[in-house]
């Protein structure tokens, strides 16, 4: 990488590309090899944090098509296609995703293809497959295998390393075993186990700096503030559905209405009763809003079809009047959300 822009040093050129924002990458590689090489370096997104030119995406993973993720890019309202994940496992779902140290991370679950003969599960139910994606290079890499196979687990990230507990084996074995990655490392390593197991997935939020892990249909909390200490159990019977955190604060869907969830307590936002015929969507936060992405839309007393769709609707909760609003759809992803993330570049 030289003389990126005659009479420049490049450090001043790379500097200046940093500002550039990220949808435009593609183009800008075709200048020449040189900016090729400065848009696809290290040194490129090192310069857009000093900059402060950073970017936040939502970054999603639909059944259709298989094993594809797409990128959305708030800013400029528009989504991006990555390079399809290369796992041998057809339809892989129940898998965890995080982004951490500026890549997208997809750990663990099973394959969601079933037989059209028999309509049996076609492929394995949990894998310890790791893979990353770095959009530096716009390349997927398998990492460092989980020490234990899982599927419908929690995972989230806890001071930059991603943490995994709880899920299934196998369709019969829950599991209370939990581990953590650190993503500079490569490396894995066993943590205290989960107090107790269920027969349901298990999700994981972090909230005030504390890993909390909720099984569908039971009102205990498993809380993990110090690896050390291990596990705490709270009884704090907290609204069951989808979740999103926004500015640090816990947000949940129920009964067609979203609520803000306190640790003891919960207060009514908006009403969401125009998703009540809306599954398998994901619910996620981003800045000050929450999003509504994809899904399959369900039947009614006047309508017996059941619908994909790529709809994505926002509610922006620092208005004074609380409306959704609808954003691009999905261009190539629909139908039942399987992951869904935040991502910063």
């Amino acid at each position: 990488m030289s003389g990126l822009i005659e009479g420049l040093p490049d450090a001043v050129v790379i500097r200046c590309l940093a500002r550039v924002p990220f949808h435009l990458h593609p183009k800008l590689e075709l200048v020449s090899r040189s900016w090729r090489e400065a848009i696809r370096s290290a040194e490129l997104f090192k310069a857009r944090q000093e900059v402060n030119a950073t970017e936040e995406f939502i970054c999603v993973c639909a059944y259709d098509p298989d094993n594809l993720w797409q990128v959305y890019d708030p800013q400029h309202d528009l989504w991006i296609t990555l390079p399809v994940l290369p796992s041998n496992i057809r339809h892989l779902a129940h898998f965890g995703v995080v982004c951490a140290a500026g890549k997208l991370f997809v750990l663990g679950g099973g394959s969601d293809a079933v037989d059209p003969l028999t309509g049996d599960q076609d492929g394995c139910f949990s894998t310890d497959e790791v893979w990353s994606y770095d959009p530096v290079t716009r390349e997927w890499t398998l990492r460092a295998s989980m020490i234990v196979p899982r599927a419908m687990f929690a995972c989230c990230v806890l001071d930059g390393k991603i943490l995994v507990a709880g899920g299934f084996t196998n369709c019969r074995k829950s599991i209370s075993k939990a581990e953590i990655y650190d993503p500079e490392k490569d490396t894995w390593l066993s943590i205290p186990d989960l107090h107790y197991t269920h027969n349901s997935a298990c999700t994981g939020v972090v909230i005030e700096g504390k890993v909390h892990i909720l099984h569908k249909g039971l009102s205990n909390v498993q809380v993990l503030e110090n690896i050390k200490q291990g596990w705490t159990v709270h009884e704090y019977s907290w609204l069951q559905g989808p979740m999103a955190v926004v500015k640090g604060k816990l947000y949940i869907m129920s009964h067609g209405q979203i609520c803000k969830q306190e640790r003891d307590s919960n207060k009514l936002i908006v009403s969401a009763s125009e998703f009540r015929r809306r599954i398998d969507f994901a619910m996620i936060g981003l800045g000050d809003d929450i999003y509504i992405i994809g899904g399959v839309i369900g039947p009614d007393r006047l309508n017996c079809d059941i619908k994909s769709t790529s709809d994505v609707d926002v509610l922006t909760l620092g208005n004074e009047r609380l409306v959704w609003r609808r954003v691009a759809p999905m261009t190539r992803c629909r139908g039942t959300i399987l992951g869904c993330t935040q991502l910063r570049i």
